[in-house]
């Protein structure tokens, strides 16, 4: 799943850490998620959106696969 976390963060003028603190997470869990190294959680999906004061949508963005 891709997502807009580090565009969002970078034009907010937030670091890594800011982030994760807010957020209630690591820098690391922060850097994975911007990597594309993990999924976050539904909640802390929410979390990241409401911070930028975004949707969810806008945020991650979810592609369906082809079967």
């Amino acid at each position: 799943m891709e997502n807009r976390i580090r565009t969002y963060r970078k034009d907010a003028g937030v670091t890594q850490d800011e982030l994760a603190a807010a957020v209630g997470v690591t820098r690391q869990t922060i850097l994975s998620l911007e990597n594309g190294k993990y999924n976050a959680s539904l909640q802390l999906a929410f979390r990241i959106a409401r911070y930028f004061g975004k949707t969810v949508e806008e945020v991650f963005l979810y592609k369906e696969e082809e079967i």
